[in-house]
């Protein structure tokens, strides 16, 4: 049986006793496609990796490099599959994109210093950056195809900016940016002496006629001011093993991240270790299959939403698994509340998003095709009830 098939049989009845967040947070009647995990099967080479190393007995200490082989394959992972070779001392483990983002705002900004990032833009950015009793300057991206606006991010710099952050593959519009516009951007960072935090957590997520350029690979002075963060946790569905990197080719920039992180953010534990040598080194069959069919997730709802929904505007991602659906049109006092209440279907409000979100619902389309022509449906049945 392919993959293809073995995703088009989950339903909402075989993933309703799943132990995690995504199935739990709702009542069973709710259609969950709201937080970023997949509901596909892990890949069994991950699987089968962590039974192996449960059978070793070896539960000790980690080297503080990682388990044997871990750096190495994700360099290898770098240069052969986005054309970014660095050395190993440029890379440090840790805990999850989301406690980097954190680190690196603390790492590279004083209280009150200002920090800008291009909107929407996932929930915990804004987080990391108001948490930590810094200022957020929220910039618009250019609708309708979300594009940098470079005169705005011009006219956003005062002399209280210190960094420039960036998510890219971007969660939650799903634009890939292109070379030319991340050189640009590079140039506006270098001119206005910003460093640069750069999420790349979806980076194998994306889709054909597009590619994932990373930033701290444009290389000059620019790769010597950005934080690159990264790792499997998305592409290969292990959320739930919390691991990713830290990446910089500044070993200056790096220390000073891993003085923040000291004591608050230990090792990955051994088990995350394990998956990730397991996905970066053996995952990619599974992920060429997992892309073919997310694709076609991608491009059916383009196809549904314009026979059936021409009141919502989609514009289909260039990476990621989640679409970015502008209920505007519909004057709704609360998308998420209306999706919720009048369609059953659980979806994120586009105004977690900040600025720029207000008025769109994020769906995730990680999940069978059944579970999301059913999604649809109620929606458009809400929709006509209007």
């Amino acid at each position: 049986m392919s993959l293809t098939h073995l995703f088009d049989s989950l339903t909402a009845e075989k993933l309703q006793n799943k132990a995690c967040a995504k199935w739990q947070n709702y009542s069973s009647d709710i259609l969950p496609l709201w937080v970023a995990d997949m509901d596909f099967p892990v890949s069994d080479k991950i699987k089968d990796a962590l039974r192996s190393y449960a059978d070793s007995d070896n539960f000790g200490y980690p080297s503080y490099q990682g388990l044997p082989g871990v750096k190495e394959v994700t360099l290898k992972r770098l240069t052969e599959r986005h054309g970014w070779t660095i050395d190993a001392k440029a890379l440090t483990l840790i805990n999850g994109i989301v406690p980097g983002l954190f680190l690196s705002v603390m790492a590279l900004t004083s209280a009150q210093d200002e920090v800008i990032v291009p909107s929407p833009i996932y929930g915990p950015f804004k987080m990391a950056i108001e948490m930590t009793g810094r200022k957020g300057v929220f910039v618009p991206l250019l609708e309708p195809n979300y594009e940098l606006d470079f005169e705005a991010l011009e006219n956003s710099v005062t002399p209280a900016s210190r960094v420039l952050m960036l998510c890219n593959p971007h969660n939650p519009v799903g634009r890939v940016f292109r070379r030319d516009e991340l050189e640009k951007l590079a140039e506006f960072a270098l001119r206005h002496r910003l460093w640069v935090v750069s999420d790349e957590l979806h980076s194998d997520l994306v889709f054909s006629g597009h590619k994932h350029i990373p930033f701290g690979s444009l290389g000059g002075e620019i790769s010597q001011r950005t934080i690159t963060l990264f790792g499997p946790t998305k592409t290969f569905n292990i959320a739930g093993l919390k691991i990713g990197f830290a990446a910089s080719e500044n070993p200056a920039l790096l220390k000073r991240f891993e003085a923040v992180s000291a004591g608050l953010m230990g090792q990955p534990n051994v088990f995350a270790q394990t998956a990730l040598l397991a996905a970066f080194s053996e995952g990619d069959a599974w992920l060429s299959e997992t892309l073919t069919y997310l694709e076609r997730n991608r491009d059916f709802i383009g196809e549904y939403v314009t026979a059936n929904l021409p009141q919502i505007g989609y514009r289909a991602p260039e990476g990621t698994y989640l679409a970015w659906l502008d209920m505007r049109k519909l004057a709704l006092e609360n998308p998420e509340t209306f999706a919720l209440e009048q369609a059953k279907v659980a979806l994120n409000n586009g105004a977690w998003f900040g600025p720029g979100g207000e008025g769109f619902l994020r769906l995730n389309f990680a999940t069978s095709r059944g579970i999301v022509t059913e999604a649809l449906e109620r929606l458009k049945t809400a929709v006509n009830a209007l």
